[in-house]
């Protein structure tokens, strides 16, 4: 679906509750639509937004936002995303739904090839993607400053926030996943996983280890049990390393001349490494939300027709790795090769009653 011309798309906002208003603001601040609509099956969640937005416009039911809008944007518990972004497809509308795309391949795969058949715009809302900081360590990788990149390690931890459909991996994970698979440019090939349940029934810390076709490690710890919020990459290359740290708003990104050179063996049985220290760099960054930019991003693609950057196949990849990396957590830490072509067989009843929607708007049969 195309879209030409000044503010004339109708953007729909599908749930108000923790990430929603977001949505809705990063709206208004396009200043790119010629209306707003939101829904929510809690009046006090909708009276929440239309005080902070009086110019948005409330809708009760889905099947009503859907028909009024060209493109929506899906910010429902992840149990919902599947049968919500089913039916604006259907309809012919182009939708954002945020991470992840669904609670399994199965689900996302069809979404994908639904959007495909009917040239629609298909956007996963991996944020972190659309950063500036993410953006400036995708160009030192380009440009080769980092060299080889021998592996990564990121932190994502937090006091909270406890999820009820989904567990710390499916809830946190996406993040580090859709930042590696853009930097990268590969899928991960195989997955080890290991995670406890410490507070309730679903695991609320997890490391993840990924192998990559090119040799590549990466290690994820993810956990809803931390005494302080982290988010923190670190990227070791043969020329240069690299530390990413979302939560330093002064220095996200900083860039350390540092490395260990293998010295050519000038006589028999030598053996010498040296330690290079060099200059840190921290980059001058774009102070533009991410949030924004991805927004907008989402628009241009409804607009013109072009490709999202995180398409409902990245949506598909990043399900993928989280399906095998829970499998693997469930089977002890069992290594489980990656298999983006296979079709997995449907999700067995007693598993999906784990994952109970919270979002039921009424027209949802």
């Amino acid at each position: 679906m195309k879209k030409s011309g000044g503010c004339i798309l109708k953007l729909g906002v599908i749930g108000c509750g923790y990430w929603g208003p977001n949505l809705v603001r990063s709206a208004v601040e396009t200043n790119r639509c010629s209306q707003i609509f939101c829904c929510d099956p809690s009046p006090a969640a909708l009276a929440r937004v239309l005080r902070r937005f009086p110019c948005v416009s409330p809708v009760e039911h889905l099947d009503d936002i859907i028909h009024r809008c060209d493109a929506l944007v899906v910010a429902t518990p992840v149990s919902t995303h599947y049968d919500i972004a089913k039916r604006i497809l259907e309809r012919g509308k182009a939708v954002l739904v945020e991470k992840p795309l669904a609670i399994s391949s199965l689900q996302a795969r069809e979404l994908a090839e639904l959007a495909g058949d009917k040239d629609l715009t298909l956007m996963v809302g991996h944020t972190f993607v659309y950063s500036p900081a993410v953006r400036k360590v995708k160009e030192y990788i380009r440009d080769g400053i980092l060299g080889d990149i021998y592996f990564l390690s990121s932190s994502r931890v937090n006091l909270g926030i406890h999820q009820k459909d989904i567990d710390v991996l499916w809830d946190l994970a996406p993040h580090d996943l859709s930042i590696l698979l853009y930097w990268l440019e590969e899928n991960p090939s195989c997955v080890s996983a290991i995670g406890r349940s410490c507070v309730g029934s679903l695991p609320d810390i997890a490391s993840v280890h990924y192998r990559f076709p090119s040799g590549i490690l990466a290690n994820l710890e993810v956990s809803w049990l931390a005494p302080s919020k982290l988010r923190r990459t670190v990227l070791v290359g043969s020329r240069s390393m690299l530390i990413y740290d979302d939560t330093n708003l002064a220095e996200k990104v900083k860039l350390y001349d540092k490395g260990v050179d293998l010295r050519t063996p000038e006589s028999f049985g030598e053996y010498q490494l040296t330690y290079r220290t060099g200059e840190i760099v921290s980059p001058n960054l774009s102070a533009t939300e991410p949030l924004l930019i991805e927004i907008n991003h989402f628009l241009d693609c409804v607009e013109s027709g072009a490709q999202p950057e995180t398409d409902g196949q990245t949506g598909l990849n990043v399900v993928l790795a989280l399906e095998a990396a829970s499998n693997s957590m469930r089977s002890n830490g069992q290594v489980m090769t990656i298999d983006y072509c296979a079709v997995p067989a449907p999700m067995p009843a007693a598993e999906l009653a784990q994952a109970p929607p919270e979002f039921v708007p009424p027209t949802l049969p």
